[in-house]
C-alpha cells in the first residue's frame, strides 16, 4: 500500500500509538535515487527563486534600454554635428570676401566685402608668430581635448576675485564659435559650442585647428584672417612678421573694432604688452626678450575709396555673390550699368523741385538690363531702395493691364465706352474734375485716363481676364479679385515691376525679368520650349496706339519728345502717388515719386513733375538735349511728281518749345495745340482756312486719374 500511494506524506498515512511515521515514497526513493524526485526539487528550487530571476531580467531590460538610448543618443547628436558643423565650414571665409562691382564701361561703382586673405599653414611660420596668440588665448592648447576645465576654473576665479575679465574659451571653442554659431549669449549656445569643439579636436589634427582658427580670426578694419591682417597692418606675409608685429596683432583678438591700431594705436600697443608678458609667463620670452621687444610701425598702404553701397549695388549684390566662386581670393565683377545714364539720372534728379518728397527711377534694357537706378533722394541718410523695396499704389499706371485685356477680347481703340458718372452700386469712382461725357473711343479714355471708363472695362472684360493680364507681364504682388478698384491701380507693386511689365510691351516679349548681369541668350531649344509670350502684330500696335495718344493728346503730355515715345501717368489718392512709366528706342523708364510716410504731395501729380523727370532723362538719354546739326543742303533734281512725305506718318507730333504746345500733321492739314490762359487751344490749319477749336487738355493736365472715390 505504501508503494501504491507514493504522493502521501509520512505525516498523513501515519498512526496513532506514537508509532513513528512511515518515511513515505521520497524517503524510499531517496535511496534509489529517483530522478523524478529530482526534478520536482529542482521545480521547487525554481520556483523559490523566480523572484530573484525577475528582478534580474528587469534590470537587463533597463540596461538595454539605456544602452539602446545611449546609442540613438549618440547617432543622432553625430547627425546633428555633420549637419550643423560640416569639417568644411572651416575652410570657407566666415564673412563674404571683397567683391568689386563695375560698371559696364569697367567704371568701379562699389566695393562690398570682408578683405579676406589666402589660409595659413602652421608649418610654414615662425615660431615667435605662433606663440603669442597661444600665450594669450590658450597656453594649454596642444594638451587639452578642445574644453579646458582649467582654464575655464581659471577664468572664474578671476572673474569672481575682481581680476582681470577672462573668458576661459579655447581656440577650439572660438573656432566652433565663430565659424558654426551666432553671437548669442546663453548656456545652450555654450553647450553646443562645447560640443562642436568636441567633435572639431575628434576629426581634426591641432596644427589644423589651428590654422583654421588663425585664417578666420576677425583683426578689426573689415579684415579677416592672419595674412590679410599682417598684410593691411603691416604690408607683410605672415611668414615674414617680426615679433612686436605678431604681439600686437594677436592681442587684437579680444576686441578687434575697439583695439584696431589704425583707430586706437594706444590701446593697440597697451594690449601688446599684456600679450609680451603672457609670452613671458608661458615661458616663450625671458623678462630681458620681453623688455627689449619695441613697438611696431604701422605699413598701412590700401585703402577703399569706394562706396561699400549704392541703391543699385545693394540690389545686384545677391546675385552676384551666387555668380562668384567661394574662397579667399577678392573678385570683380561687370554689371549692366550704364556710368553716362547713371550719370544722367542722378543729374536730372536733383534738379527736380522735390521739395521734402521721395523720388525713385529705374531704366532698363528691353530685355530686363538695368542701366540706371536711384532709389531715393540720398543714399547715405536712406539706403531704403524705394525702386525696388517700397511698395506703393502704381494708380493709372495699371490701367494698361484693364486696356490690354480689353485689346485682346476682341475690341479696338475705336470701340466707345460710357464715360458718364456712376449713379448707383456701392463703388462710385470718380473723374478728377468732375469732367464727363456720354461716351469715349478707348483711345481717348486711355489718353485722358478716365476712372469711370476703365472701371466699366474691367468690368466688362472681368477681374481674372485683367489679373492674368498682368501676371502673364511679370506682376507677381498680390492683387486683390473682385474688386473693381483694382482697374484704378489700388493693389501695391514695385516701381521695378512695373518698369520691367512695360518693357515687355516695349519689347513684345514677356515677361521680363530685371536684371544686373549680362545674361546669355537662350539657346533655339530653350527658345523654343520655353520662350518669353509675345502679343500679335496687330494688339502690339493698338496697344502701342494708346500708350502713344496719352503722351500726344493726354495726361502724359509734359513727357513728348522728339522721337516716338509711349507711356502712361500715374497719381493714387489724394496725390500719393506720382508715376511715369514709359519708353522710347530701347530705353524703358519708370519715375516715382512720393512720401515715405504716405503724406500728399503738394501738387504733384503723374502727369507733372514726374513726366518732366522722365523727359529730361530721355532727352539726354537718348541725345535730344542738344539740337542736332543741320547737314548743308545739297542740290537735287526737281521731281517728275507731287512731292509724296514719306516720313510725315512716322514724325508723330511735334514739340513747340518747352510749354507742351506741339504741332500735329494730319491728312486735312496741320493742327497747333497750345493753351491761351489755362483753356486749351486748338488752331486748325487746313484748305478752308483757319479754324479755332477747344483743345483736348492743357499742357500740363491735371490728373484726372487722381480720383478714386
Amino acid at each position: 500500500m505504501d508503494r501504491i500511494l507514493p504522493w502521501t506524506s509520512r505525516e498523513r498515512r501515519g498512526g496513532g500509538g506514537g508509532e513513528p511515521a512511515d518515511p513515505g515514497f521520497y524517503s524510499v526513493q531517496d535511496a534509489y535515487a529517483d530522478p523524478w524526485a529530482e526534478r520536482l526539487d529542482e521545480l521547487d528550487r525554481y520556483i523559490d527563486e523566480e523572484p530573484k530571476r525577475e528582478k534580474k531580467r528587469k534590470r537587463r531590460r533597463w540596461a538595454v534600454r539605456i544602452l539602446a538610448g545611449a546609442l540613438l543618443v549618440f547617432i543622432l547628436l553625430v547627425g546633428w554635428l555633420a549637419v550643423t558643423a560640416p569639417l568644411s565650414r572651416s575652410l570657407e571665409p566666415i564673412a563674404p570676401p571683397q567683391l568689386t562691382l563695375l560698371a559696364a564701361d569697367g567704371t568701379p561703382i562699389a566695393r562690398n566685402g570682408a578683405v579676406v586673405d589666402e589660409p595659413v599653414e602652421v608649418a610654414e611660420l615662425p615660431g615667435h608668430v605662433v606663440e603669442p596668440f597661444l600665450a594669450i588665448e590658450d597656453r594649454r592648447f596642444y594638451s587639452h581635448w578642445g574644453v579646458d576645465p582649467r582654464g575655464i576654473a581659471r577664468a572664474a576665479w578671476s572673474n569672481l576675485t575682481g581680476g582681470p575679465t577672462q573668458g576661459g574659451s579655447t581656440i577650439t571653442q572660438q573656432l566652433a564659435k565663430f565659424t558654426f554659431l551666432s553671437p548669442e549669449q546663453s548656456l545652450t549656445r555654450k553647450a553646443r559650442e562645447a560640443l562642436i569643439a568636441f567633435w572639431l579636436e575628434a576629426w581634426l589634427t591641432k596644427d589644423e585647428i589651428l590654422e583654421r582658427y588663425l585664417s578666420n580670426a576677425y583683426f578689426g578694419d573689415n579684415t579677416y584672417g592672419l595674412r590679410a591682417a599682417s598684410l593691411h597692418y603691416f604690408y607683410r606675409q605672415p611668414e615674414n612678421l617680426k615679433p612686436e608685429q605678431a604681439a600686437m596683432l594677436a592681442g587684437l583678438l579680444k576686441a578687434p573694432s575697439r583695439l584696431a591700431p589704425t583707430r586706437n594705436f594706444d590701446l593697440a600697443e597697451k594690449r601688446m604688452r599684456l600679450v609680451v608678458s603672457a609670452m613671458v609667463e608661458a615661458g616663450y620670452l625671458t623678462e630681458a626678450e620681453a623688455r627689449h621687444l619695441p613697438t611696431p610701425r604701422l605699413d598701412v598702404r590700401t585703402r577703399n575709396e569706394l562706396p561699400t553701397g549704392t541703391y543699385f549695388a545693394d540690389w545686384a549684390l545677391p546675385a552676384a555673390r551666387k555668380l562668384t566662386e567661394g574662397g579667399y581670393a577678392e573678385q570683380t565683377i561687370t554689371t549692366t550699368l550704364d556710368s553716362r545714364l547713371q550719370g544722367i539720372a542722378r543729374d536730372v534728379v536733383a534738379r527736380a523741385p522735390l521739395g521734402q518728397a521721395q523720388v525713385a527711377l529705374v531704366a532698363m534694357r528691353t530685355n530686363g538690363e538695368v542701366v540706371a537706378m536711384i532709389g531715393g533722394r540720398d543714399y547715405a541718410k536712406s539706403p531704403f531702395n524705394r525702386a525696388t523695396q517700397a511698395r506703393r499704389q502704381p494708380g493709372s499706371t495699371f490701367k494698361l493691364f484693364v486696356y490690354l485685356a480689353a485689346l485682346e477680347a476682341g475690341m479696338s481703340p475705336n470701340d466707345r465706352i460710357d464715360n458718364t458718372a456712376f449713379e448707383t452700386g456701392s463703388y462710385r469712382p470718380q473723374n478728377a474734375g468732375g469732367n464727363y461725357s456720354d461716351s469715349l473711343t478707348l483711345e481717348q479714355a486711355f489718353a485722358r485716363s478716365s476712372n469711370v471708363a476703365a472701371v466699366r472695362l474691367f468690368n466688362l472684360v472681368g477681374d481674372q481676364s485683367v489679373i492674368d493680364t498682368a501676371r502673364r507681364l511679370g506682376i507677381s504682388s498680390p492683387l486683390a479679385a473682385g474688386d473693381p478698384s483694382l482697374a484704378l491701380g489700388t493693389s501695391t507693386t514695385t516701381l521695378m515691376e512695373l518698369t520691367a511689365a512695360y518693357a515687355g510691351i516695349a519689347g513684345n516679349a514677356f515677361p521680363v525679368r530685371p536684371h544686373a548681369f549680362v545674361e546669355e541668350e537662350p539657346g533655339w531649344f530653350a527658345w523654343l520650349w520655353d520662350g518669353p509670350e509675345s502679343l500679335s502684330r496687330r494688339k502690339h500696335e493698338e496697344m502701342e496706339q494708346l500708350l502713344r495718344s496719352a503722351i500726344n493728346r493726354g495726361t502724359g503730355r509734359v513727357a513728348m519728345l522728339h522721337a516716338p515715345n509711349y507711356g502712361k501717368t500715374g497719381t493714387t489718392q489724394d496725390n500719393r502717388d506720382a508715376l511715369f512709366v514709359g519708353y522710347a528706342g530701347d530705353l524703358v523708364v519708370g519715375v516715382w515719386i512720393g512720401n515715405d510716410d504716405n503724406s500728399p504731395l503738394a501738387g504733384i501729380h503723374g502727369g507733372g513733375l514726374p513726366a518732366r523727370i522722365w523727359r529730361d532723362f530721355m532727352r539726354q538719354a537718348l541725345g535730344e538735349a542738344r539740337a542736332p546739326v543741320r547737314p548743308r543742303p545739297t542740290p537735287s533734281p526737281d521731281p517728275s511728281g507731287p512731292v509724296q512725305p514719306q516720313d510725315v506718318p512716322q514724325i508723330g507730333d511735334i514739340p513747340l518749345g518747352e510749354d507742351g504746345s506741339r504741332l500735329q500733321i494730319r491728312d486735312n492739314g496741320v493742327v497747333i495745340s497750345t493753351d491761351v490762359g489755362g483753356v486749351p487751344v486748338d488752331v486748325r490749319l487746313g484748305e478752308d482756312g483757319v479754324a479755332l477749336e477747344p483743345g483736348t487738355g492743357p499742357r500740363d493736365p491735371p490728373p484726372e486719374e487722381a480720383s478714386l472715390r
